[in-house]
């Protein structure tokens, strides 16, 4: 399944189990050799919520949660029958969260997720820098001067601001992306965002995901960006983000403090893995 191109293998644990969930994400995941996305996704039963996610990337770490992922994890949950409730409620390692579900001829075209607060205490990523300076804290990028900003979504995530994205090409890219990802500055990686504002309604961003690499779409990072543009002054409360894959709409919401992501969510395939 695939949320804007961000594409993960989904596998039904209410009827099968999974022992080496690392293991099988990296073989799975493999563009060569296995499926190819950038991770795999278990769909398991919970006693707190109406399903549980786990989050594998394609590297075989573990991830606290992906709002691409959810949005597709919602819209197997509903569409293959395992829980008709909408609002639908996810457990993951960030926490339950709350999905509302655009349902057209019995199957799910859109979701809306409420992503919760948005963490901005160093402890939250974590990272070594202080409280006033996770805000703009400048950056020497490819021999440009740029800001980034950092949040946490239940996971981490880096967002510069200042960076020119034609700059950026695939390689540069993965210099860039991989270099920051592995910061000392963040002990346990970061997700890496690079934005140009077009308006204070309009965004547009690159992603590099912490296990993952260059992707399509990042749900979490486009929520991270969005309370970032806020925080800066750079970009309003609601902002439409563009990705390589797509658009997703974000909204920070003063009246509960939530962020909310929405999105589509399309289901390509299913099938046997023979091993």
């Amino acid at each position: 399944m695939h949320g804007l191109g961000n594409c993960y293998i989904y596998v039904n644990c209410f009827e099968q189990r999974v022992g080496d969930a690392p293991s099988l994400a990296r073989a799975m995941s493999d563009r060569n050799t296995g499926v190819g996305s950038d991770g795999l996704i278990l769909i398991a039963p919970s006693a707190s919520a109406d399903a549980r996610m786990e989050i594998y990337n394609l590297d075989g770490s573990r991830a606290q949660m992906c709002g691409n992922g959810i949005r597709c994890f919602a819209k197997y949950v509903y569409d293959h029958g395992l829980c008709r409730c909408n609002p639908l409620r996810v457990e993951t390692d960030a926490g339950v969260l709350s999905l509302d579900m655009t349902v057209e001829s019995g199957r799910v075209c859109k979701v809306c997720v409420d992503l919760g607060e948005p963490r901005l205490r160093p402890e939250d990523l974590p990272t070594t820098l202080a409280a006033d300076q996770m805000t703009d804290y400048p950056l020497r990028i490819l021999g440009h001067d740029a800001l980034m900003t950092c949040i946490s979504m239940g996971n981490p995530h880096a967002v510069i601001h200042g960076m020119p994205l034609e700059l950026l090409g695939p390689d540069a890219l993965r210099k860039e992306g991989s270099r920051l990802e592995c910061d000392p500055r963040f002990p346990e990686r970061v997700n890496v965002h690079f934005v140009e504002i077009a308006s204070g309604r309009e965004v547009t961003m690159l992603p590099w995901e912490r296990g993952s690499g260059a992707t399509q779409a990042c749900g979490t990072g486009a929520a991270a960006v969005c309370v970032a543009g806020v925080l800066t002054g750079r970009s309003g409360r609601e902002v439409k983000v563009h990705l390589p894959g797509g658009d997703l709409e974000l909204e920070w919401r003063e009246a509960d403090n939530h962020v909310y992501l929405t999105g589509p969510a399309v289901e390509i395939f299913s099938g046997d893995w023979p091993a």
